[in-house]
């Protein structure tokens, strides 16, 4: 596997080294242009109830992270499809969140090293 990346939002400026750029929300960020993003894949963000529990704190990372992963269940063919992308280049997974650390993505990208 090349490398998966997570440290930008989709607010940081595009470089070179992003790879392809994969937006991984639910929903298009305002402001945000489309030439700026290579794919979206709408599926792999996170659901709007459980987002709205995170941020209002009424869940624990823990939580979070079990609701995640098991909305992952049945998109299969859709991982496979990143990890091999990822087999290939750099991508770059992008949401709006600035905590990397506590954030989908980070999940997502541990269950995209998990298929090679």
């Amino acid at each position: 596997m090349k490398k998966i990346k997570i440290e930008k939002t989709v607010y940081d400026k595009q470089s070179p080294d992003d790879g392809k750029r994969i937006l991984v929300m639910r929903m298009w960020p305002r402001g945000v242009s489309k030439d700026s993003i290579d794919q979206w894949e709408k599926n792999l963000g996170t659901e709007k109830e459980l987002i709205k529990k995170w941020k209002e704190k009424s869940i624990s990372w823990k939580e979070f992270k079990e609701s995640y992963l098991k909305s992952l269940k049945g998109k299969e063919d859709l991982l496979q499809e990143l990890a091999q992308e990822a087999k290939k280049g750099t991508i770059t997974l992008l949401c709006s969140c600035k905590d990397a650390e506590h954030c989908h993505r980070t999940l997502l990208k541990s269950a995209l090293e998990k298929l090679h």
